[in-house]
């Protein structure tokens, strides 16, 4: 697949990549994408939950009354789970939620998402580009030339640019990641997908 290369101000630069069929021109698989976004929500959770049950809730273990002989039901001490303040039943305990998926599976799963958003034209390439400082305004700037402002996007890079990335942080519904750090999630959750220069050789090293 062959894309023209625009620059920030959203103008062509009369150059062109090539995007590799292997990650860019599959069939989207969308099995592998929905276990790919379950195991990246599942490991969002903390899963430190946790309530106390008889044996952990503090008080005394004396049995409050006689077993037989008063006419009532029969009980023991006062962290009985029946009673207010007592241990609860079968209460949460701390776990993991995390769910192991083959690497083979996450692989076509990140292909398939990245096919699935180039077959609806939602993948742009840019020139590789930085700041002097960080300044949000000059993002928005590139936003807006990329007519991205107020859109869900995803910008892939090649290198962490510490610039962009701080310039870009405080802007809603922009994300910035590094090509090594692509994951099904954010690609999916992103409307368009905008890739360096330079993240396009990344990913032909990493994934193609």
């Amino acid at each position: 697949m062959k894309l023209d290369v625009l620059n920030i101000q959203g103008g062509k630069t009369g150059k062109s990549v090539d995007l590799p069929d292997g990650v860019f021109g599959i069939e989207p698989n969308e099995h592998a994408i929905y276990l790919a976004v379950k195991q990246y929500l599942t490991a969002q959770r903390q899963g430190t939950h946790k309530s106390k049950e008889r044996g952990e809730v503090a008080g005394s273990t004396r049995k409050l009354k006689k077993q037989k002989g008063t006419g009532a039901a029969r009980f023991g001490d006062i962290k009985n789970p029946l009673f207010r303040g007592g241990g609860r039943i079968f209460g949460p305990r701390p776990k993991s939620y995390g769910i192991k998926l083959n690497k083979k599976v996450k692989n076509l799963a990140r292909n398939s998402a990245l096919s699935a958003k180039a077959s609806t034209g939602s993948v742009v390439v840019v020139e590789d580009f930085t700041f002097d400082a960080p300044k949000t305004k000059e993002f928005v700037s590139v936003l807006n030339g990329l007519d991205l402002n107020g859109k869900k996007s995803l910008f892939v890079t090649g290198d962490h640019d510490k610039m962009v990335y701080l310039s870009s942080r405080n802007v809603p519904k922009t994300q910035l990641v590094r090509a090594n750090d692509l994951n099904v999630y954010d690609v999916m959750n992103a409307n368009t997908i905008v890739l360096s220069e330079s993240s396009v050789e990344r990913i032909k090293e990493i994934f193609g």
